[in-house]
């Protein structure tokens, strides 16, 4: 079950801030060793070197190179890259996100476009660029990683953040229902409160650097009373990416232990 043989996967966002299984990373890794050719994108080259050399000593076929997600001509050169490698692209994981703090009031303007950018736009310039080669292919699987924050208030200060991550939500719908005809599937896999090497970094954003504080308060925000981490995120992903989903588009699997189903 869940095979991808035979199948080419592109990864953007396939590095972790620091060793440690994030999204991308596991999900990069476990396409892998599910059969796909896995080629990845990260705007640190070194963390996806990392996630890399991961996938080469457990003997499976990868190649990886930086890209800023925002920049058009960047995503077009990875594409072109991972089709000059591999010849084709059946699967598109868009992980790429960042989440600054503030409300309207207190978010200067600059934040909010770069919060829109990386959130938004970088998933619309994946999709510009993989979509008429799915076309051409007959059909695909796009998979864009969103977030609770998209759904509910979940008790961080971070409107931009999450208005991008709603809108991406419905730009995958939308963009489902246009390429249905097409044999091309788009859904979001919509992870919660997740334990992954980004912690330190959120901490410092929204807990005044109380690391430990923080994932004890994010732990019990969760009906399961534990976070998640960057592997449940990654097989939601991968059941999307398989055939076995091959009925499923232009919706979202939650990844939350529970969190949205106790705050509506």
């Amino acid at each position: 079950m869940l095979d991808l043989n035979g199948k080419v996967a592109l990864v953007m966002g396939c590095g972790a801030v620091a060793r440690g299984w994030g999204n991308g990373r596991a999900t990069a890794v476990l396409m892998a060793r599910q059969g796909a050719s896995v080629f990845g994108t990260d705007l640190h080259l070194d963390h996806a070197n990392e996630t890399r050399d991961l996938i080469v000593a457990e003997g499976f076929e990868t190649e990886v190179m930086a890209c800023d997600s925002t920049r058009a001509d960047q995503v077009e050169k990875a594409v072109q890259a991972c089709m000059a490698r591999f010849g084709r692209i059946d699967i598109l994981v868009n992980n790429v996100g960042l989440s600054q703090p503030g409300g309207p009031i207190d978010m200067d303007e600059a934040v909010w476009d770069a919060q829109m950018q990386v959130n938004l736009k970088g998933a619309f310039l994946g999709c510009k660029h993989v979509l008429p080669i799915m076309q051409r292919q007959g059909g695909g699987s796009v998979i864009n990683v969103a977030s609770v924050a998209g759904l509910r208030y979940v008790g961080k200060p971070q409107v931009a953040y999450a208005a991008a991550k709603a809108g991406l939500m419905h730009f995958t719908r939308t963009t489902a229902v246009i390429h249905a005809p097409d044999n091309i599937r788009l859904n979001c896999v919509v992870p919660g409160l997740m334990h992954t090497p980004l912690i330190e970094g959120l901490a410092a954003k929204y807990a005044k650097g109380d690391t430990e504080g923080f994932i004890a308060h994010r732990n019990s925000q969760v009906p399961m009373k534990r976070m998640g981490d960057g592997w449940d995120t990654a097989h939601a992903v991968l059941f999307l990416a398989a055939d076995e989903s091959r009925y499923v588009t232009g919706t979202e699997i939650v990844v939350d232990g529970g969190l949205v189903a106790a705050t509506r």
